[in-house]
């Protein structure tokens, strides 16, 4: 009879697990003498401070290993699924989703829908909470795994069953409540589209997320991304600076009552409102430790501000050097902000900022991350783009040199005759790659 278990792709070196010469092609099959179903029970079961596991080795023998440790110190083990099960694919069709506004031709692995509450778990994916079954619930109450990302778009539940096309949507957000009287965080998100969930509905959604306070521990609200490929989809107008300035009065307003109420300001808005409605972005203090800056919320300023202090670290020198730095749309004018920055401590720095207009998605599509090799070629193509030329890496896939049209880095640098940095998007980072 064929054995279940869990493939080993690799061990970390001086680990525990590497110690006990458990090795890559192994199988866990049990901790404790549990099953290991997916990710969740794993991360429950090898918490504890005595283990017993049974391994299946590659050459068919059983090893049952005893472990001593400290309370969830890790084993070092990754295996050849990172869930430890199948990915959970999205049930809806969402009216701002990204993945149906996207071109034919691009590989598989960008068409797929990710809405998996083990994600959000592991890596922050936000999630609709609509294939998620009472199981589940209860599994995340029994292991406390937090905190949960879920997108809301709106607490009207007959409202979000027509933006998320799914009649089970509303009855979904009963979910929060559920987590709520559990005592497990939770971060919500809105994508906000113009004449569905704006004006009293998201106040509604404000009103209703904040009373999960202090278990939703913060909200984010972000445009819709409309690209040009919509031609079959629900017709969404984009936002004007004027739409911009009074979603951004909104969510101002309620910031000061919850922050008066509870001492936190709970509801943010992205960075491109503020960008959208020509207004300067918050200070550092105002993001309250930029709990959501990975959807976009205090990104700017938190760059920004450790470009400043990393500068105030440095000297200058004589360097002399000549590049070029190419981003979005979005970021170009704080990009090149920076990099005059940059040359004022080091004089002799010439840095040419390029702005890349989305020609792929459409050029109202304009964070650099979606930007495509294609364009960035394109648009450079005979430019004199000095020595180097630096690219921020949320162009890139997973931190490897592919990006969003299969083009590499090589690719760029063979059709553009120039050597490309990656700058990670962090302040030292942005400095180091233009000066080291």
């Amino acid at each position: 009879m064929l054995k279940k278990g869990h493939v080993v792709k690799s061990v970390l070196e001086g680990s525990i697990a590497e110690q006990l010469e458990i090795e890559p092609g192994d199988t866990l099959l049990r901790i404790n003498g549990n099953e290991i179903k997916d990710v969740f029970d794993y991360h429950y079961y090898v918490n504890d401070e005595f283990l017993t596991l049974l391994i299946l080795k590659s050459n068919g023998e059983e090893w049952e290993l005893e472990i001593e440790k400290e309370y969830e110190e890790d084993l070092g083990i990754e295996f050849d699924q990172g869930l430890m099960d199948q990915y959970r694919s999205c049930r809806n069709k969402c009216i701002f989703c990204f993945i149906d506004q996207m071109p034919k031709g691009m590989r598989d692995t960008l068409y797929f829908k990710d809405d998996d509450s083990r994600l959000s778990f592991l890596q922050g994916n936000y999630i609709t909470l609509t294939n998620m079954s009472e199981e589940d619930i209860d599994r995340i109450i029994l292991y406390k795994l937090a905190p949960i990302n879920i997108s809301v778009h709106t607490t009207n539940k007959a409202l979000r069953c027509k933006m998320l096309n799914n009649r089970f949507a509303g009855e979904a957000l009963d979910k929060i409540k559920k987590l709520y009287e559990n005592g497990i965080e939770m971060n919500s998100q809105i994508v906000l589209c113009k004449g569905y969930n704006d004006g009293e509905e998201l106040d509604r959604s404000i009103r209703d997320l904040s009373g999960y306070l202090p278990y939703m521990r913060s909200l984010s609200v972000v445009p819709i991304g409309l690209t040009k490929y919509r031609d079959d989809l629900t017709q969404v107008e984009k936002f004007t600076k004027e739409d911009a300035i009074q979603v951004l009065e909104q969510i101002h307003g309620w910031q000061d009552k919850l922050k008066e109420a509870y001492g936190t300001r709970f509801v943010f808005a992205s960075d491109e409102w503020y960008i959208t409605a020509g207004l300067p972005i918050p200070s550092e203090e105002y993001y309250e430790g930029y709990g959501q800056i990975e959807n976009g919320v205090g990104m700017v300023r938190s760059l920004l501000d450790e470009v400043h202090e990393y500068l105030g670290e440095l000297e200058g020198n004589t360097l002399t050097r000549k590049l070029s730095m190419a981003t979005g749309k979005l970021a170009a004018p704080f990009i090149s902000e920076l990099a005059n920055e940059v040359m004022k401590k080091y004089p002799n720095v010439q840095a040419k900022v390029y702005t890349i207009e989305n020609e792929y998605f459409g050029k109202d599509i304009t964070v650099a991350g979606l930007l495509t090799g294609q364009d960035i070629i394109k648009q450079l193509k005979g430019k004199d783009l000095g020595e180097f030329l630096v690219l921020p890496s949320v162009l890139l896939k997973n931190d490897e040199d592919i990006l969003l049209d299969d083009l590499t880095i090589s690719d760029l640098e063979r059709e553009l005759e120039i050597n490309i940095r990656i700058n990670k998007e962090d302040g030292r980072s942005f400095v180091n790659t233009i000066i080291d």
